[in-house]
């Protein structure tokens, strides 16, 4: 079952901002004039700027939130970069879990969360696969056991 998330539209200070934050100042986010002339026609957000406003957007769903108390680790993330995120876009997040398997010692389990950043068109901008490492006991849901 599929959980969206609350929208949230990307601003020219989200891009400028995250420039100064990563260091990232490539032309095609920052030179309104060069980017003009690229494929897209306009600057668009770093393919970074979008994974942290989807990382953001997912933890206002109902998934997430059930998540919370279970929640150990963010095991890795897989990313497909798959249209542009234009500066006004207004994204949000359709996220599932895709798969659970249990860890060998039984204790913990791994749920694998899709995401998927849609933009107001309707269109998939990233589409963000995330192994989780979760507690399996219900109990643990409310306080995790110490190690």
């Amino acid at each position: 079952m599929s959980e969206s998330s609350p929208a949230r539209t990307v601003t020219e200070a989200d891009i400028v901002m995250f420039a100064g934050l990563s260091g990232d100042f490539n032309w095609l986010h920052t030179d309104a004039r060069k980017a003009a002339g690229s494929e897209f026609g306009e600057r668009i957000a770093h393919g970074l700027l979008g994974i942290s406003i989807a990382s953001g957007l997912f933890t206002r769903t109902a998934l997430s939130q059930s998540l919370q108390g279970a929640l150990v680790a963010m095991l890795g993330l897989d990313c497909g970069f798959e249209g542009p995120i234009r500066i006004g876009d207004t994204l949000h997040v359709d996220a599932e879990v895709v798969a659970l398997r249990p860890t060998t010692d039984g204790t913990r389990g791994i749920a694998t969360i899709e995401r998927r950043v849609i933009n107001q068109h309707g269109e998939r901008v990233q589409l963000l696969t995330t192994p989780m490492l979760i507690w399996r006991s219900l109990a643990a849901t409310q306080e995790a056991p110490a190690s």
